[in-house]
């Protein structure tokens, strides 16, 4: 088998995160406790799964698509209140789609992502005078 980058789906449960994957035969699923858990035990579980083909894994080849919940308890730092007035969304909705309260259509999901893509860009680009 060739060696492919491998994405899990994350969910945030209530006392923690689910993560699960379909890698050809093989179906992949873990839980932690928090993000490093989380990653720790992926990435133990992925090489586990590969052990016979002799294929190993870091975490560099796997990529996490988290849910909303999961993604701002991931990204702390992402303040809701600001990026629903960057995008132009009313703050309770978008703590209702965080919180798991309404499940956001692809459009909205689509409009939060590129504003968090686009803050993601301006950081990237910053520089500090010194």
């Amino acid at each position: 088998m060739k060696k492919q980058k491998i994405i899990f789906t994350v969910i945030k449960e209530s006392d923690g995160f689910s993560a699960y994957t379909k890698v050809g035969k093989y179906f992949i699923a873990t839980e932690g406790n928090d993000i490093e858990d989380l990653n720790k035990n992926i990435l133990e579980a992925v090489n586990l799964n590969f052990e016979v083909e002799g294929i190993v894994y870091s975490l560099n080849e796997i990529a996490l698509k988290p849910d909303l919940a999961s993604f701002f308890e991931f990204y702390k730092v992402i303040n809701a209140k600001a990026l629903s007035q960057r995008i132009g969304m009313n703050q309770s909705l978008l703590a209702q789609y965080i919180n798991g309260v309404k499940k956001p259509s692809k459009t909205q999901t689509q409009r939060i992502l590129k504003g968090v893509q686009q803050v993601g860009k301006e950081l990237a680009s910053i520089q500090f005078f010194l």
